[in-house]
This record gives structure tokens, sequence and C-alpha cells, in this order.
């Protein structure tokens, strides 16, 4: 006998929890090395067979509940003490450190810590055709075959102003990007290659980079290119959270004549980076691109950006070497890692997860930190650039319970000193001075202790000594169990009367 539709979807709702959890701490215990009782495996493979046998109790109990939960609590207790076995089997055979204070997690960092799938680092292709496998070089051959026949033999076609028929190693790099995309299918390639070609040529997209679009109110805020990671890749930026405004939705997307205006706009902003690459093996031949889920509005962004990834996953293929979610709600975490099973590993490779409050330590890890915005604890400003390359900036990590002095010394009489302070997540007290080197001089307290909050930017000052001496910064995190990354650069110029 059937149950009536509204019924199975009560259940199914009701039940969700249930798997969720299950799933995580299964996810938990097949990552950690256990005992050859619970081998990797057997715990993927139990996952799933325990949740149906969950949902079976769930409805054969659902006028008694007790029994379920009686289940499931006895199953978390059993997860959770495999995951504490593993543990201490890993400490056993780990190193002895030092001992340290323990501190709880929260049940949501649990969770996080759980979904982040600890993937192994993206490696990007080279794009050299000696490192290609022959059964790659013979698809590359077959896909200019194809894109030959397809043309004629005087037939010319370009994308990113690089003839593709030319022989150049330049539109062997392209033709690559359609192949690897397409698992290295020429017949599939071939395809996404026509189809691009057509797009490109309808929305004319290869003089949309110099066009004025007329909104510069989303300039530098919604998406904009900015500076490049440590490897030389431009890093693209994204934050979507100014359109929790209603009024800039329907400025933005209010018709279908405003959204096209507006797509047009986001694919200049990729074409300006795609500018930047080089197209050579062993080149800079992708970008990065960073994401802000802070405050993004999912509802009314749905179709906006499901257009938006319709159009680069079609159009341009193998162009992101890493995409970085900053800002990320702990439920999203969740989501990814019950969708991570159904990519591929060298999708997974490419994704870097981070939760909210920890920007600047994941952008540290790839991008340098005079390089990383303001607003996400670096040290670049939007009008930077206007003054050249900008000057590299010293790192070092302040410690839980720890205070940190850096101290810069050698400053002349009525000589400026200009500094720049960042710690990522703040969250501590900051104050700098002025110490002469006479005798019997005072300190002088050029900024007082003050307690700066976790949302809040570089410092930036300057200060005019009379007589000679050092400037002392102190950073002081005695107060917090954190350890957090942080960054200074400084510049003295001497007096024009010298």
């Amino acid at each position: 006998m059937f149950l009536p539709l509204p019924l199975i979807k009560c259940e199914l709702i009701l039940f969700c929890p249930f798997v969720i959890i299950n799933l995580l701490l299964c996810g938990v215990c097949s990552s950690r090395p256990l005992s050859s009782a619970s081998k990797h495996g057997q715990s993927q493979n139990h996952c799933f067979s325990s949740s149906l046998i969950l949902f079976s109790y769930f409805h054969l109990i659902k006028t008694n509940p007790l029994p379920l939960l009686t289940l499931f609590c006895y199953r978390v207790s059993f997860r959770a003490s495999l995951i504490h076995n593993s543990f201490q089997m890993e400490k056993a055979s780990s190193p002895e450190a030092s001992p340290k204070p323990h501190h709880k997690k929260s049940f949501v960092t649990t969770l996080m810590e759980a979904a982040t799938l600890r993937s192994p680092s993206f490696k990007e292709d080279t794009y050299f055709i000696s490192h290609l496998k022959s059964s790659e070089k013979k698809s590359l051959q077959e896909l200019k075959d194809k894109l030959t026949a397809s043309l004629g033999p005087d037939g010319q076609c370009t994308m990113w102003g690089i003839p593709l028929l030319s022989g150049d190693e330049k539109a062997d790099v392209i033709l690559l990007k359609f192949l690897r995309a397409r698992d290295f299918k020429v017949s599939d390639s071939f395809h996404m290659l026509e189809k691009c070609l057509a797009w490109r040529k309808e929305f004319k997209a290869d003089s949309v980079a110099e066009e004025e679009l007329g909104l510069e109110e989303l300039e530098g805020v919604v998406a904009y290119m900015h500076g490049y990671d440590r490897e030389g890749h431009p890093v693209c930026y994204n934050a979507y959270g100014v359109f929790r405004d209603k009024d800039m939705c329907e400025r933005m997307f209010g018709d279908e004549e405003k959204l096209s205006k507006f797509l047009r706009w986001r694919v200049q902003v990729m074409e300006r980076g795609i500018n930047l690459l080089h197209f050579k093996p062993g080149g800079i031949n992708s970008i990065i691109q960073v994401t802000d889920l802070k405050d993004m509005p999912k509802r009314d962004l749905r179709v906006v950006s499901n257009q938006i990834l319709s159009l680069f996953q079609d159009n341009y293929p193998e162009m992101v070497a890493r995409k970085i979610f900053i800002n990320v709600p702990w439920y999203f975490s969740v989501l990814y890692s019950m969708f991570s099973p159904f990519l591929t590993q060298r999708t997974k490779s490419k994704f870097v997860i981070s939760r909210q409050g920890y920007a600047a330590e994941t952008l540290y890890k790839f991008i340098r930190p005079e390089d990383v915005p303001v607003q996400y604890g670096g040290l670049s400003r939007t009008n930077d650039s206007q003054n050249g390359p900008p000057k590299p900036a010293s790192e070092f990590t302040v410690k839980g319970g720890e205070k940190v002095n850096i101290q810069i010394e050698g400053i002349e009489g009525g000589a400026t000193i200009t500094w720049d302070l960042v710690v990522g997540g703040w969250d501590l007290e900051y104050s700098a001075e002025f110490v002469p080197n006479a005798e019997g001089s005072y300190t002088i307290a050029v900024e007082k202790v003050r307690k700066l909050s976790p949302w809040e930017e570089a410092i930036h000052n300057s200060f005019t000594s009379r007589e000679a001496g050092k400037m002392i910064l102190s950073v002081d995190n005695t107060a917090s169990r954190r350890k957090k990354v942080a960054a200074y650069r400084y510049i003295v110029r001497k007096s024009c009367l010298d």
C-alpha cells in the first residue's frame, strides 16, 4: 500500500537531518586511519545502507520515535568513539610535541571540518606538447584536422586574437583547453569549440573588453580583477552581498534588457582577465577566482548565477586554476560535502573552502598580503596601483596569548615614517609609540591602545619625528586563544632639509 505523497515528503524532510549527520560522521571516520576492523571502504559503503535502515525505522516507528532516537544516538556515540580512537592512534604514532591546552570545538565547527574535502592541490597543465601522452597528442591533431575540414582550406578563425589554425603554440594552448574540458574526446571537444566560436561571434565578445557599459557602480565591488597570486595568476574577486538591497537588484535585473546588460558586464570582467594571460606553454594560462559568500542572497541571484555559470562553463574551459570561497556559511560546507562525491577529482582539487572569519588565513596561502584587498585582511587599497607595484610586506603570525612588538629602528630626526599593519580577524589590542634615542626624552604615544574589531581594515598611518629614535608597533593577542596571520610594511622618508 503506497503512502500519500504529502506524507512521504513530510517524512523525508524530517529524516534529512539524520541522514546529513550520519553522512558527516561516516565521512570523518573514513578520513581517519582506523583499525583493521574499520577500513575506509567499509565505512563509506556502510554509510548509505545504515541511512536506509534508519529511514525504515523512521517510517515503521513514526508513532513512537523513542526507539529511532535511541538507535540514532547509539550510532552517533559509536561513530564518535571511532573518531576519538583514530585520533588517539594517530597521536601515539606521531612525534611527541609540547603539551597544549585543550579547547573544545563547537558543534558547527566540527560539522564544517567534517564537511571540508581535503583534496590534493590542483596541478595546472604546462601545455608543453612534449608532456602530453601519445593519445593526447593524437587527439590534438584530430581536433585540428576537424577544425580545418569544417572551415575549409582558406578558412580562418581566431579566439582572443590568436588564429587557431596557425600552428602556433598559443593556438595549441587554447585547443588543449577544450580537449581537457572534454577528457580529450575529440568529437565532444570540437562540438564545444564550434558552439563557443558561434557564441563569441554573436555576443561580439572580442570587443566587449573595451566597451563603456555604464555600470561604474559595480566596478571594484561586485566583480573585479585585482592583483596576482604568488605564482603570477591574475585574481578575480566576486562579491554579491550588495544585491541584498532590493533596489540594487531591481536596477540590475529588473527586466531582460537590464539582465542582458549585467551579463555583458560580467563577461567584460572575465575578458579583461583573460587578456592578462600568456597563452604560452609553461606560462600563466589561467586565473584565480575568489568568491565572497558573505550576505549573498540566494533566491534573488539564482537566475543570474545560473546564467553566468553556464556562460563560463561553455565558453571559458580550463580558465580557472583555483576557485576560493571565503566567508562560507556552515550550511554551504555541509551541502558541498554531500555533492562532492559526484565531482571529478580534478574539479575538487581546484576548490578551497574557507569559513567566516578566516579569509586572511586562507588568502595568504595563495596571495601575498600586499595584493590582498583590505576588506579581506590584506594591505591593498583601490588606488594603490596608481603608485606603481605594491611595496612587499613582511608576514608574521601572532599566537594565541601572545603580544608582538615590531621595532623599526634607525629613524633620524625630521624623518617621516609611514606604515601599514594588519592582523587577520583582528579582535585584539593595537598601539604605536615612538621611543627617542636620547636619554631623558619622553616616549610619544603615536596611537593609544585600542581594541580592533574583527572587520576593521588595515592600519595606515604616518609620523614625523623631531629627534632620532625608533617606532614600536604592538599587537596584543593575550586575550585570545586563536593564532592569527599578520603583515606589515613601512617606508622612511628623510627630511627635505637634509
